[in-house]
């Protein structure tokens, strides 16, 4: 096993597990973190569990979203509230604003060396635009088609001036369209297995090339209870690194995320305005976020969807008098067991008996019995571009049918249709925000908690910065080489 591990070959050597958890753990953790394996850096990061296939169109995990963004590349990609280009270098935008012209980076290629053309990317849009994803996400656009053999052209029903931003959307990452696993991102996926993900540096990447040559998943659960310290402890708190260096860890960066676990309150239940607002302040003025028999610093209480989009700072009517029965559906994170919980006697000091349903997903998709909800609760992830996400919330989600009802869906869907023809990006955010505070204002959806996104590396590992997906880019981390400096 040793050996295996030494040549750089943990896939073969994870499958020697039938070892006792001690032992296993302490052959494996010499090789964790960075490290030069035959003057390659490399990368190995201890993960909690198996990661689904990388197809960017059914991607629910944090983690899998991630790491789609580092094998795989679209016509632009998301930077802060901005999209840029990707593989196009540029686009122009006709008159009308119903024309999108895309102009391509020359000389791309996928990962297993083969030049990308125009009509391969065109074909993979096309593919993603017939998707149940797509018809919503892309729903106004009318076609896309190869306007030159270096350009790609999307012709519009209306105007839609987040077209860039929707593009740059984990769904509209490019796979090669023969061969799934194949990219153009500064990653290539070399082993997908339940015990290794290695992605090794693509050669022939059109941005920044990484300065680490491998990065590496080693997928071991049954050491998560050891003495490993690694993320195991918890998705959004992330630590790199050996036994001997646990002493080491410490938290290179830290941040709260953007995104959160949510409650709302569907038409199903029958609530009147002041009964749904009693609700809401209940959750949020007696104090049920902090009181969750969660670890210190996990998360903290929500005051705004997003920075500056305040909750209503409603009190607890005691003259309101709820159902005698509600019903909570909810879906992963593992917090929102503590939460449903903890709602559920909140609820019935107040003479509502709550009955819990828990969905063992990652999202509400495929999954029937949202239909029968009363109360609903779950988790918004966010990276990138805040507002456009929200968007995408409102349209994809079928969280939102349900609540609001098909009607009034479909009079939010036809906002967000005449809100994105305006080409001032100040304007479209302030709409939004403008249709979730009246959604909050309705008692229909509140944020309940954020995550602390946390990083831990030992002493030699560089480069590693949190970014908006709780994780870190994999292009800007290195190892010093093992030379000694006189």
């Amino acid at each position: 096993m040793l050996q295996q591990l030494d040549l750089g070959q943990p896939q073969h050597a994870l499958q020697l597990v039938p070892l006792a958890t001690e032992q296993l753990s302490q052959l494996l953790q010499p090789f964790l973190g960075g490290q030069w394996q035959n003057d390659r850096p490399t990368l190995r990061i201890p993960y909690y569990r198996r990661l689904d296939p990388l197809r960017p169109l059914d991607l629910a995990g944090r983690a899998e979203q991630h790491l789609a963004q580092q094998v795989f590349a679209g016509l632009t990609r998301l930077s802060g509230d901005d999209a840029i280009p990707d593989l196009a270098h540029h686009w122009q935008i006709s008159e009308d604003g119903l024309s999108w012209f895309f102009f391509l980076r020359p000389r791309l290629r996928w990962h297993n060396g083969e030049t990308v053309s125009a009509g391969q990317l065109c074909q993979a849009l096309q593919n993603i635009l017939v998707s149940p994803t797509g018809k919503r996400l892309l729903a106004g656009v009318q076609a896309i088609s190869q306007a030159h053999a270096l350009c790609l052209r999307i012709d519009l029903y209306r105007r839609d001036y987040w077209l860039a931003h929707r593009l740059a959307s984990v769904s509209c990452l490019l796979p090669h369209p023969d061969y799934p696993d194949i990219g153009t991102g500064p990653w290539r996926l070399d082993t997908n297995s339940s015990a290794l993900v290695r992605l090794e540096s693509h050669g022939g990447y059109h941005g920044m090339h990484p300065l680490m040559q491998a990065v590496e998943y080693w997928i071991a659960p049954q050491l998560f209870d050891s003495e490993l310290g690694t993320s195991c402890r918890h998705p959004v708190q992330i630590a790199i690194g050996s036994r001997q260096d646990i002493t080491q860890l410490q938290p290179v960066t830290q941040r709260i995320s953007l995104g959160f676990c949510y409650l709302a309150i569907g038409q199903r239940a029958g609530l009147n305005p002041a009964q749904s607002r009693h609700i809401m302040a209940l959750v949020h003025q007696s104090g049920l976020v902090e009181q969750l028999p969660l670890e210190e610093g996990l998360i903290t209480p929500s005051h705004d969807m997003l920075p500056g989009w305040h909750i209503p700072q409603w009190q607890p009517d005691p003259a309101v008098t709820l159902p005698a029965q509600l019903s909570l559906h909810y879906h992963l994170p593992v917090e929102l067991h503590a939460m449903a919980e903890k709602l559920q006697q909140l609820l019935a000091a107040q003479g509502c008996r709550l009955t819990l349903h828990f969905h063992p997903g990652k999202n509400w998709r495929d999954y029937t019995a949202l239909e029968e909800a009363d109360l609903v609760m779950g988790d918004r992830l966010i990276g990138e571009a805040p507002v456009f996400t929200l968007e995408s919330w409102l349209r994809l989600d079928p969280l939102w049918p349900v609540v609001v009802g098909r009607t009034r869906w479909q009079r939010l869907v036809n906002a967000l249709d005449k809100l994105q023809q305006h080409q001032d990006g100040t304007h479209r955010h302030d709409e939004m925000h403008g249709v979730f505070n009246q959604l909050m204002l309705d008692a229909t959806v509140t944020p309940l908690f954020n995550y602390r996104y946390q990083i831990s590396a030992p002493p030699g590992v560089e480069g590693i910065r949190l970014n908006a997906w709780g994780w870190f880019d994999f292009s800007r981390a290195w190892i010093p080489p093992p030379v000694t400096i006189p």
